[in-house]
């Protein structure tokens, strides 16, 4: 039996289930086992049990143990796919108990628990295609999987993989499908009544407060990111529902408003667990459960040991004398003794990791002291502790480093001009001229350069400045907004060849003017303006790519369409089942962001020169420059002029940079991804109309538009979902996004942010005009002036305790191209996900066999770093590579 439709699946026709008609009572012939006119179906249930890691109450499998005893246990119902006459609903088993839950072994470690189970039900039954589950012990248990071994030795799978509470905390039973997955037309009529309510509990009503065991999916703005009621200091403006703040939802709450700011959501306390469905949250035997009780432990517990330390240390001076002493944070670390607290309160126990766990996984030392905090050597100084300072190995990040996403082709465009009203930001028309470049462009003139594709450009400028005095009234912070401007040279990598420097008026002075160019020495000599220019580059560019490249464009845009698949599209959907392990433990990193990272005094508050204004700024890009049909990856190099579409290029692009290490080894992900997507629609869609036909499909679509991002409802850029091109487009995007994209952008973090001077995230000093007292400082000592410049002892750690939490890859990570057995019992979609991880697989001997050609110098460049962000498979922890299915850390 090739599921309930046969071949018919592989052929993507006709009604699935519907075909087995007169097949049913063959398959289900009476079992001699059974009674009379009656068959027997036997199978086993997985669970996993609460137990003493995961829960404060130790107790709590022996309190369940004996609740089964005396009769309060967890049953079972099958549901048939044929209707009962009587109920005009699929027809339903007699409820079964599981059976001797009190014997297995509990054990300390969370593990799978194996129960057989059997069915007895009438020889015309029919064949299961969901069943229903009612647990009557006190404590919720994690149900993985349910499989029936019919008559015929044919089995049916049930994938679960959700918690299952007391049967008083829903209103309506706990429903599961099978792995026999359909379009809503081909649902046989014993299903219709559950796929339509289990929708209908997934979707709430909109009202109330969201409780621990709840399962809705449902929407909010974000206006939770501040805490009014602790300080007005900490209130900040809900971003969503306006014009001038728009952003994505978020899950809603429902907590009560804020007693001083009414716009704002509550919080009792700061550790609380904001709510998510319950089944979102981080798996107790995944390691990135690791992630949201480390962040805590790394706010709570190692950021006021780390004050205390420098305070104790230094004096209460916060500055690095020295590179040396930047690299001491690997070579000795920072041994905290002392400092951290022994154990923590018992009221902060449910809510944070140990400190000395959290130093456990943070350091690469094994043994020895566990108070001891160090650092494992980022990459981009592995080999050589000084290339991240060179004019070459600054340009090639652009291209291959932890931002690769901004940089884009100046085209005829020359001056840039500014989009920005004159009278408050100053002149619109860049301060750089074709006099300044022209001496650093291989004998061309400018014009010659832009007809030749040569010129290219990273612009800050607009989205700083419009933030720009707000920022520089912040305690410690002095930014610029920034231009820079890169010559493509004859040997294919970027030079930097101007950068532009801008304040607002309203900032500038007679010792810092309006704007200021500053180009390269061409002899080869040591610039320390230009230097220190760089560097305020690199804060700009840390600062947009932490909250707009990959919080904004991956993290935030993509929750509101993992909320619209639960609330429209059934767990019997084929998109549903292909969508979800690229939005698993989305909404569970993205929750402890908002409480932790980017919320008021959080860490990127208190670490990144944008401060206080950091998620307004998010919002101002989203109004700004957000467009879904750019977010796919040719759409996004078409529209930074990167690439231009060529019908006898691969892929049908041309790269304006033939070796752009982001966008080749992409555009090899994105084909293969695309193709996988292709062969899946094809399986159930048999043509355009079937896709117009499908309601659910196109309910999840409007409401993902004009719900998830109703700010952007109206944009007519918004792709149609009416044919399966539509589709394969929609898909494959949104998998770009939660995966490649999000790993191109988060897991080389560590690799060059974890080096502080390459990648600053704060600037506290404006840079020196010639002749002034500032400036003699510098030329006494350049390398302490750069370094009174950007982060501080306290801010360097922070940062870089937190990136190496969030560069790791998990233990039990799941990566593009895999997916868990039994999935689906459609053959032809097993092979599409099949063929995907060969064609990844013969992507990463490509990858390797690019970051192994000398001809290809922007592959790694002065400092060595090879790329590996898009090689799409990894082992667990710090390693630079590997592509996860979903945005999970």
């Amino acid at each position: 039996m090739q599921g309930f439709g046969g071949s018919l699946l592989t052929n993507g026709a006709g009604n699935l289930f519907g075909q087995l008609g007169g097949a049913v009572s063959n398959v289900l012939a009476p079992s001699s086992s059974a009674p009379g006119g009656s068959i027997q179906i036997k199978g086993s249930i997985i669970v996993q049990k609460t137990n003493l890691l995961d829960v404060v109450n130790a107790g709590a499998s022996l309190v369940d143990n004996t609740a089964d005893l005396v009769g309060q246990k967890v049953n079972l119902q099958l549901v048939s796919i044929e209707t009962d006459p009587v109920t005009n609903t699929g027809k339903r088993s007699q409820e079964i108990a599981v059976e001797n839950w009190f014997l297995a072994f509990d054990g300390i470690t969370v593990g799978d628990i194996t129960y057989a189970i059997s069915f007895t039900v009438d020889k015309d039954f029919g064949v299961p295609g969901a069943f229903i589950i009612r647990n009557n012990h006190v404590n919720e248990f994690y149900l993985k999987s349910v499989s029936l071994a019919l008559p015929d030795q044919s089995t049916i799978n049930f994938i679960c993989d959700s918690w299952v509470y007391n049967v008083s905390k829903y209103t309506s039973d706990r429903i599961f499908f099978s792995n026999r997955h359909c379009l809503p037309v081909d649902t046989p009529q014993g299903l219709l009544t559950l796929r339509q309510q289990e929708l209908i509990n997934l979707r709430g009503d909109g009202t109330g407060e969201r409780q621990e065991w709840d399962r809705i999916y449902d929407y909010a703005t974000y206006n939770d990111l501040g805490f009014p009621d602790f300080s007005k200091a900490l209130s900040r403006p809900s971003l969503g529902g306006s014009n001038e703040l728009p952003y994505p939802r978020r899950c809603r709450t429902g907590r009560k408003p804020s007693a001083a700011d009414p716009n704002s959501e509550s919080l009792t306390f700061i550790l609380e667990n904001i709510y998510i469905p319950r089944d979102e949250r981080f798996s107790v035997v995944k390691n990135s459960d690791f992630v949201g009780d480390g962040l805590k432990a790394i706010v709570h517990t190692l950021i006021p040991a780390l004050e205390s330390f420098f305070q104790y240390m230094s004096n209460n001076h916060d500055q690095f004398e020295s590179l040396k002493e930047v690299k001491n944070l690997y070579d000795q670390g920072i041994n905290l003794t002392g400092f951290l607290p022994i154990s923590l309160p018992k009221a902060e126990q449910p809510f944070l990791l140990s400190p000395f766990e959290l130093i456990n996984q943070l350091t690469d030392t094994t043994g020895g002291d566990p108070s001891l905090l160090r650092y494992p050597v980022p990459q981009v100084i592995a080999n050589d502790e000084l290339a991240w300072i060179s004019d070459k190995e600054f340009a090639r990040q652009v291209l291959a480093g932890l931002n690769p996403l901004t940089v884009q082709s100046l085209k005829q465009v020359f001056p840039p001009t500014s989009a920005l009203d004159p009278a408050t930001y100053g002149p619109q028309r860049s301060a750089i001229t074709a006099s300044q470049l022209e001496p650093q462009l291989e004998g061309l003139n400018l014009q010659q350069a832009l007809d030749q594709d040569k010129l290219f450009i990273v612009d800050y400028r607009d989205l700083y400045l419009l933030y720009l005095t707000k920022i520089n009234a912040q305690s410690g912070a002095k930014a610029y907004a920034s231009r820079t401007i890169f010559f493509l040279t004859a040997e294919g990598i970027l030079r930097p060849v101007a950068i532009e420097l801008t304040l607002p008026p309203s900032d500038s002075t007679a010792a810092s003017s309006l704007s200021r160019v500053f180009t390269p020495p061409l002899s080869g000599s040591k610039d320390w303006l230009w230097e220190l220019a760089k560097v305020h580059v690199a804060t700009n560019d840390s600062g947009y790519h932490q909250l707009i490249s990959h919080w904004l464009t991956t993290h935030a845009v993509i929750e509101p369409f993992v909320i619209a698949t639960h609330r429209q599209l059934s767990a019997l959907h084929p998109l549903n089942v292909f969508l979800l392990p690229h939005f698993k433990n989305t909404m569970a990193i993205n929750s402890s962001a908002r409480k932790l990272l980017i919320n008021a005094g959080g860490i990127i508050e208190n670490t990144f020169v944008t401060g206080g204004y950091s998620m307004e700024i998010t919002s101002v890009a989203y109004r700004e420059s957000w467009r879904f049909d750019q977010q796919g990856l040719p759409g996004d190099l078409i529209s930074r002029g990167i690439a231009v579409v060529d019908s006898t290029a691969k892929y049908g692009l041309r790269l304006l940079i033939a070796d752009y290490p982001f966008a080749v080894d992409g555009l090899d992900i994105w084909d293969a991804t695309e193709k996988c997507v292709r062969d899946y629609v094809n399986i159930y869609y048999r043509d355009d109309a079937a896709v117009l036909a499908d309601p659910e499909l196109q309910l999840w679509w409007s409401e993902v538009i004009n719900v998830g991002h109703a700010d952007k409802k109206a944009e007519q850029w918004w792709p149609q979902a009416s044919t399966k091109s539509d589709l394969v487009s929609i898909l494959t995007t949104i998998i770009w996004i939660a995966s490649a994209h999000h790993a191109a952008v988060n897991f080389g973090q560590y690799a060059y942010g974890g080096y502080m001077p390459n990648h600053p995230t704060i600037t506290r000093r404006l840079i020196p005009e010639e002749g002034s007292k500032e400036h003699d400082e510098l030329l006494r000592d350049p390398e302490k002036f750069l370094l009174s410049t950007v982060n501080g002892r306290l801010q360097a750690t922070i940062v870089l305790s937190t990136i190496e939490l969030l560069s790791k890859h998990a233990t039990e990570e799941e990566y593009l191209g895999h997916r868990i057995s039994n999935w689906t019992d459609n053959k032809a979609a097993v092979a599409a996900i099949g063929a995907l991880s060969e064609r990844l697989s013969h992507i990463e001997q490509l990858i390797s066999g690019r970051n192994s050609d000398a001809n290809l110098k922007n592959r790694s460049g002065p400092a060595g770093v090879p790329y590996t962000l898009l090689f799409p498979s990894s082992k667990p922890g710090l390693t630079g590579a590997g592509i996860p299915n979903s945005i999970s850390i």
